[in-house]
């Protein structure tokens, strides 16, 4: 029994595809590197707790409101601090996911956001 291996359309084929490959790759990069520069503010507790973060999911600052500091109750600090930080986190691996996906379309390469 012969099997017959459907040809992909030769080598000027092949060509075009990894010219669309490095397309893609500096898309990306380039999209990486426009969300590296973007900040987002991150509000938790009703707004007691923000905080300001970076593409690169490096915090820039957290800000507390006077009332929720209370030397009594550190822990609720703590927590709603931690809560603040998570959906920073969060919101920046939603995006740069989000983005990502507009630029590799349904291919889901394995490993990417």
């Amino acid at each position: 029994m012969k099997v017959r291996i459907p040809q992909s359309g030769g080598p000027a084929n092949i060509q075009a595809m990894m010219k669309q490959a490095q397309k893609m790759q500096e898309d990306m990069a380039a999209k990486q590197e426009e969300l590296d520069a973007c900040e987002y503010d991150v509000a938790a507790g009703g707004g007691v707790v923000n905080v300001k973060i970076n593409g690169k999911k490096e915090i820039l600052s957290v800000k507390l409101s006077p009332e929720v500091v209370d030397p009594d109750d550190i822990e609720t600090l703590e927590d709603l601090v931690v809560a603040a930080v998570n959906e920073a986190l969060k919101k920046v691996e939603a995006i740069n996911a989000e983005e990502m996906a507009k630029i590799t379309g349904s291919i889901g390469l394995p490993g990417m956001f």
